[in-house]
């Protein structure tokens, strides 16, 4: 996988937890830089994990299926981005108004809830001829900088450019299926 790939990897993979972020800065009266990177860095690192995580069960199952990868790593990625742009164009729950609490517990577990989906990418990653760490890394980074971002626009944006942040990084996931389908059959 190339640099580009990998930084479009990288935003995809922050766009779910940006959109996390901007509603947990909606429900805050003024979030304050403090708030904002210690958010981020919750996030960041979790995000940064998973991937790995993913990365490490699929060598078990690299000798398996090699003559597949492309295939798995395309429907994957295509799956978590139409899976993304459904969830962005869905109607916002009325729970996510509400304030929130910020305690590590909560932000751990959401920060967990949005990265599913990179562990999930992991697996396809141990498909690939990929540097999990540089891009377990720059998904990490990312994830950081959107969320902090994210947590200090969400009194101004709202939930809806979070959801639009959603939509954009599905289309850009399916987009990655595709461009890695089309390096292997083309």
């Amino acid at each position: 996988m190339n640099l580009a790939a990998t930084a479009v990897l990288s935003l995809a993979m922050s766009t779910d937890a940006f959109a996390a972020a901007v509603g947990k800065g909606a429900a805050l009266n003024k979030p304050n830089w403090r708030e904002a990177l210690r958010t981020g860095l919750i996030f960041g690192i979790i995000e940064g994990v998973t991937p790995v995580i993913g990365w490490a069960l699929g060598q078990v199952a690299v000798p398996y299926v090699t003559a597949w990868d492309h295939w798995i790593a395309f429907v994957l990625l295509t799956l978590l981005g139409v899976r993304m742009i459904r969830a962005g164009f869905a109607e916002p729950d009325a729970e996510a108004s509400k304030p929130a609490s910020h305690s590590f517990w909560v932000l751990a577990a959401t920060g967990f809830a949005t990265s599913i989906d990179a562990m999930v990418v992991g697996v396809g990653l141990a498909f690939m001829d990929a540097d999990i760490v540089v891009t377990a890394v720059a998904i990490g980074v990312s994830t950081f900088i959107m969320v902090t971002i994210g947590v200090m626009l969400g009194r101004v944006l709202g939930l809806i450019a979070g959801r639009r942040a959603e939509i954009a990084g599905g289309i850009l996931l399916v987009g990655i299926g595709c461009l890695i389908l089309y390096e292997h059959v083309g």
